[in-house]
């Protein structure tokens, strides 16, 4: 992307990531909280793209259209509003916006557009498409989904903070892809950003060396917990040796640190000097609207590399949206370039992802295994209304719900009881009676042997 974009946003985070973002896609970016300011911008003939949130301090942005337009017809506006109502998406239509983009809006797509408007000035529609495939492939980050929005502002609150920053997720959701994207948009994005992982601390009788080798760029610490208590002790000493002019330091862990900290395996201090900030990140089975945009942006990836064109089947993304993906977001894009090289046919069917997915794990990932019942119930229930859309389930859903729970507990219970009824009655704290009509309504097999406990 080549040209100047004019911000108007009276959120400082918005204004921040959406001029990280712009600079690092190649335009030069002026920003500002008020509506004057952006309007004398604009009589001074600045700027070729104008992005303007609506509710601003000193007016509304989308009354501001026509007179930008009065004045510059030829400059396209996009306006953003956290008014997320059909009302201001018409006003904004009305007024001659190029786009309405309700918040938390997408990063990638406010991208695209910005890509298409800057070439719609200068270039035929086609070619502004091109340059808007070659966005896409640019940008870090993909989701639209609540959770990533928090993300993207968390990102852009502490990218230029002097903090070290504490990356928490499970295993391929990304924490060494946003420690990247965190240095790529910081201000020490001009110096090195040096990888350290559990070998390097095990060759190295020195850790300060391996600062050194960052400058004053970022170091980052690749999950830290699996480092021997040894090895921890190391970076201490390192962290309380940095000077002023040292690397910023970023970990990573897919560990939970609390419960490795109580079972003596990570050391409180170097956790206290780890944690000034701490991104955690969403695992996929918790960002579903996203598995889609996902699928799509690794699809056409796979088609830059070579591999042939396939679009997927509405049966085929229902299946993607029901799995479970305990290798999250990297398990994902191994699945989808699987499905690229499948077979001929133009479309990817809902065959084609179950032959694929058969051969992998749908387990509940090590993560979540010493959550409570009622973590567990709650990731089912927000897994069960996301599958719906837009939708409600069906009614009923109480007593759905509660003999989901009840007929495994009683099984269970029975198996620990060797299918002793009386003990099993006793186990459950229910009437021995209660227990047979249970048995009888949710149809349960009860054979008699050897008690688990």
């Amino acid at each position: 992307m080549d040209g100047t974009v004019l911000v108007a946003d009276d959120d400082r985070t918005i204004r921040t990531v959406l001029t990280q973002a712009l600079t690092r896609g190649g335009c030069k970016v002026h920003a500002t909280s008020s509506l004057l300011t952006l309007m004398r911008w604009v009589n001074e003939g600045k700027g070729d793209l104008v992005i303007t949130d609506v509710i601003m301090p000193d007016g509304n942005g989308i009354e501001l259209v026509p007179e930008i337009s009065s004045v510059r017809p030829d400059l396209p506006v996009i306006v953003i509003s956290a008014q997320n109502t059909i009302v201001t998406a018409i006003q904004a239509t009305e007024a001659d916006a190029y786009h309405y983009l309700p918040k938390p809006f997408d990063l990638p797509d406010l991208m695209r557009r910005v890509s298409r408007a800057l070439a719609d000035r200068s270039q035929s529609r086609s070619q502004a498409l091109q340059t808007d495939d070659v966005v896409v492939e640019d940008l870090p980050l993909v989701g639209r989904s609540p959770a990533m929005q928090s993300l993207y502002q968390a990102i852009a609150r502490v990218m230029n903070a002097d903090l070290p920053i504490l990356i928490t997720g499970e295993s391929g959701t990304g924490k060494s892809l946003i420690a990247r994207t965190i240095h790529d948009l910081g201000d020490r994005r001009s110096m090195p950003l040096f990888c350290a992982t559990g070998m390097d601390f095990q060759n190295v009788e020195e850790p300060s060396s391996l600062a050194h080798r960052a400058r004053n760029g970022t170091l980052l610490l690749d999950e830290v917990a699996d480092l021997p208590l040894e090895a921890q002790a190391r970076i201490v000493r390192m962290l309380d040796d940095l000077k002023e002019d040292g690397p910023r330091i970023i970990a990573t862990t897919q560990a939970d640190l609390a419960a490795a900290m109580d079972k003596g395996g990570f050391r409180q201090d170097l956790y206290y000097r780890l944690s000034g900030m701490t991104l955690k990140l969403p695992s996929l089975r918790d960002r579903i609207d996203d598995i889609m945009l996902l699928a799509r942006h690794f699809a056409q990836r796979a088609e830059h590399d070579g591999l042939p064109a396939r679009q997927f089947d509405s049966h085929a993304v229902e299946l993607l949206r029901a799995y479970s993906w305990p290798g999250n977001v990297r398990q994902l894009e191994n699945t989808v370039r699987r499905l690229m090289l499948m077979g001929g046919e133009m479309r990817i069917l809902r065959s084609d992802v179950k032959s694929v997915l058969d051969s992998q794990p749908e387990a509940v990932p090590a993560a979540d295994a010493d959550d409570g019942v009622s973590t567990s119930v709650a990731r089912h229930l927000r897994r069960y209304f996301d599958l719906h859309g837009g939708h409600l389930p069906p009614a009923g859903l109480y007593h759905r719900i509660l003999r989901e729970v009840e007929l495994p507990l009683i099984e269970t219970a029975l198996d620990a009881t060797g299918g002793n009824q009386a003990k099993c009655a006793e186990l459950l704290g229910i009437n021995r009676n209660t227990l047979r009509k249970k048995i009888t309504e949710l149809d349960i097999r009860v054979a008699r042997r050897r008690k688990l406990m």
